[in-house]
């Protein structure tokens, strides 16, 4: 049997990146195939048309969402226990069982206990990220955070496709294929997975921080971590309007098929992974973590504002690579927030992101479907569809600013940080 903790060869690395890229990849396709089936999902189950199936829609999704805020802390914590290989494998073999459940539901509750089962055992972004910090240098966390970024990127590429083309077979044709993946990469990580974490490092679970509450409170009485929390919040409230109105925008306001919703979502996907996996590795080094995330915000802002608007197919398809562009924001971010905790903490702090993440996931799902329903549910009075859009956007500008002055506080740290990858591009090159 193999060990369980090898010392890091470059073998032992790249099976490490390969494990946790897979597993981000997967909790992405998880979350993402079932976007384009809801809408007929949901009034299958339901009865109801696609306005009625937009609000049970949030509803549904909010459950995934909560579900991530509740446990992202506390796997997060149990990872800086137990290490993060064991946190991983379960998780995988949870959601193996659970995404055979969804293929037989044939009511609404059964589909909200689904998916409150995998937003727990998917809230190991927080493990993915820290496993990759266990490995990584200063001078490569961002980018190899990056690439982890990439894969969840890919994720959204294919999830929808794969929901997209598959529900043309059934409804529930793609939660099996889900299943059969997801066992695919848990037997890879069985076998070649090593733990990442050290035995001197691994600390006990403290319980006032191993919950959602607990563990974010501990790190916002950091006044800059507390910045950087806010600009998280905002991002990421204005970020989520993708997944929770896209379908039911699409096919109200350009009369989309299924088929086309996943194939725009997977164009979406790619360019996410190309700006995570790529551009993020060239930018980075030669601009900071910092000119890059603005990039990211200015990027965002003017694609959301452009979807809020944007009358026919065509524009729409032409906004797509600019929000693919705001793809640099979360990468450049997180590599940012990790630079201020020590490495024994990296877990937690991974945790307590993941939970404002599924916080934000909670309260903008919930917010733009309601948005989405009061603006489109009465077209004698009132016929927006773009709604919910322009009020990401606006959410997305207002990040700037908690941004900028967590970075102005944190600049002489910076300037260290950006030597370090200046002088690790040199010697590349």
């Amino acid at each position: 049997m193999r060990a369980l903790f090898l010392n890091f060869s470059i073998s032992a690395k790249s099976h490490t990146l390969f494990f946790v890229g897979c597993t981000a990849l997967l909790n992405a396709i998880g979350a993402g195939l079932i976007i384009p089936v809801t809408p007929h999902l949901v009034s299958e189950l339901t009865g109801t048309g696609i306005a009625g199936a937009a609000m049970w829609g949030g509803f549904i999704a909010a459950v995934y969402a909560i579900m991530q805020f509740l446990f992202g802390a506390t796997i997060g914590a149990l990872s800086d226990r137990f290490g993060r290989r064991p946190v991983l494998l379960v998780s995988l073999a949870v959601l193996v069982i659970d995404y055979l459940i969804m293929t037989f539901a044939n009511h609404i509750w059964l589909l909200f206990i689904g998916r409150l089962i995998a937003g727990i055992a998917s809230a190991t972004y927080a493990t993915s990220y820290a496993a990759v910090a266990d490995i990584s240098g200063r001078s490569k966390r961002s980018t190899r955070f990056g690439m982890i970024g990439a894969c969840i990127g890919m994720g959204f590429v294919l999830g929808p496709a794969i929901g997209g083309l598959l529900g043309e077979l059934g409804t529930r044709v793609p939660f099996y294929a889900a299943a059969v993946l997801l066992a695919a990469t848990f037997m890879y990580g069985l076998f070649y997975m090593p733990e990442t974490l050290r035995p001197e490092k691994r600390r006990p679970i403290e319980l006032r921080k191993a919950n959602p509450v607990g563990a974010t409170l501990y790190f916002i009485q950091f006044k800059n971590l507390r910045r950087f929390f806010i600009a998280l919040f905002l991002f990421q409230l204005a970020n989520f309007v993708y997944a929770a109105v896209w379908p039911y925008y699409t096919f109200e306001a350009l009369r989309w098929t299924s088929t086309q919703v996943g194939l725009s979502l997977a164009v979406v996907g790619l360019g996410f992974s190309g700006v995570k996996g790529g551009l993020i590795r060239w930018i980075i080094p030669r601009h900071g973590e910092e000119k890059t995330a603005l990039f990211g915000f200015g990027f965002s802002i003017l694609a959301l504002f452009g979807f809020a608007f944007a009358p026919y197919t065509w524009a729409v398809v032409m906004l797509l690579p600019l929000a693919a562009l705001g793809a640099m924001i979360l990468p450049a971010l997180t590599g940012l927030m990790s630079q201020s905790v020590t490495a024994d903490r990296q877990g937690e702090l991974q945790g307590a992101m993941t939970s404002i993440t599924g916080l934000t996931n909670v309260i903008s799902t919930l917010l733009m479907t309601q948005v989405f329903t009061l603006a489109t549910g009465s077209p004698e009075t009132l016929y927006f569809p773009g709604a919910p859009f322009f009020l990401a956007a606006l959410f997305m500008a207002a990040a700037i600013w908690p941004f900028l002055r967590a970075i102005n506080a944190q600049r002489p740290t910076l300037e260290v940080s950006r030597r370090l990858m200046a002088y690790a591009v040199r010697r590349s090159a």
